[in-house]
């Protein structure tokens, strides 16, 4: 199936897709802007990795392999058989916007993409103006970036991008266009990248809530989601037109296929709250050692402080001792 196809909205009596199993959904089918994007990504992350390696400067492995995890997770449901099956199958595109907003932004926030761009960029020199180091410290700090990162903002956003998206006639008017379709898609992983941005924590970012606060924010937004997934579970008739059974693989029944759709948003829930929780947990316990580590120092310092005032005053006792010896 060639892209024109692929983005049209209407098969046209193609009919030709096979019932939908793994293998067919696993079968290679680029979607261009969104491969061309993740080689990009890619591209980018490796240079600079391999800029702070060459200077000596360590990045850890696990960020490496979390970034190759996040952007792998957007190729294998943007380039795959799984994307064809988007256009026609309620449960197939549930399952891609279920990847793209809650598992590949975790995988990437985990990869800290900002803090290897702060230590990759180099400054820009004196009299140049601001380079792109520069540039992203200036957005880092904006207004804009502060209130798009701001809980107040992203748990909102992502719950409308459930209920606006599909129990509005939005959803259908932008499954017209090829444009609208991959608009709703970086759509979807950007209001998770924003989501789970603050709640992750690896990157600096304009808001930093405690860890508290980051699980709270977390369960915020889930019964949201939950109740999304069950009202399309119960719902007895189709919340969408784009999905008919003309394109449809035979035998789809659309009611069975919607209350699928339902059932993975209602079961995907758990996944990344469960990747959340542990990634926190590690976090937590992590910046807990530093901070025990700290105080150790600093009673060390404390200790050494008292030891040397107690040395100054045994030598001062001997200095006087001295001096009253050579008056005698």
């Amino acid at each position: 199936m060639g892209d024109g196809m692929a983005g049209m909205h209407h098969h046209g009596g193609m009919g030709a897709l096979e019932p939908f199993s793994a293998s067919a959904a696993l079968t290679w089918s680029p979607d261009w802007p969104f491969l061309v994007g993740c080689l990009v990504a890619l591209a980018l992350y490796g240079t600079g990795v391999v800029r702070l390696w060459r200077r000596g400067d360590r990045w850890p492995i696990g960020r490496v392999v979390a970034w190759l995890a996040g952007v792998g997770s957007i190729v294998a449901v943007t380039c795959s058989g799984l994307n064809d099956y988007g256009m026609v199958l309620f449960s197939a595109h549930m399952m891609q916007h279920m990847v793209l907003s809650m598992l590949s932004p975790i995988l990437l926030l985990l990869g800290a993409p900002i803090t290897l761009a702060l230590r990759a960029l180099r400054p820009a020199g004196k009299g140049r103006g601001r380079g792109p180091r520069e540039l992203l410290v200036a957005l880092l700090h904006s207004r804009f970036v502060k209130v798009v990162s701001h809980a107040a903002f992203t748990i909102p956003l992502f719950i409308a991008s459930l209920y606006g998206l599909y129990f509005t006639p939005l959803f259908d008017f932008l499954m017209q266009y090829r444009i609208g379709h991959i608009a709703m898609m970086l759509h979807f992983l950007a209001a998770g990248m924003l989501f789970f941005w603050p709640i992750m924590g690896v990157d600096p970012g304009p808001n930093r809530p405690g860890f508290v606060m980051r699980i709270l924010e977390l369960f915020m937004g889930m019964p949201f989601h939950a109740f999304f997934g069950v009202a399309v579970m119960m719902a007895t008739g189709q919340l969408v037109t784009t999905f008919n059974t003309a394109a449809a693989p035979a035998g789809t029944s659309l009611i069975d296929d919607q209350k699928m759709a339902g059932g993975i948003t209602w079961a995907f829930g758990e996944i990344p709250t469960a990747v959340v929780l542990i990634a926190l947990t590690l976090q937590w316990a992590k910046s807990e050692e530093r901070q025990a580590r700290r105080q150790d120092r600093a009673a060390d310092r404390d200790g050494d402080a008292e030891l040397n005032a107690y040395n100054a005053y045994l030598a001062s006792l001997e200095q006087r001792g001295r001096r009253i010896a050579d008056a005698g």
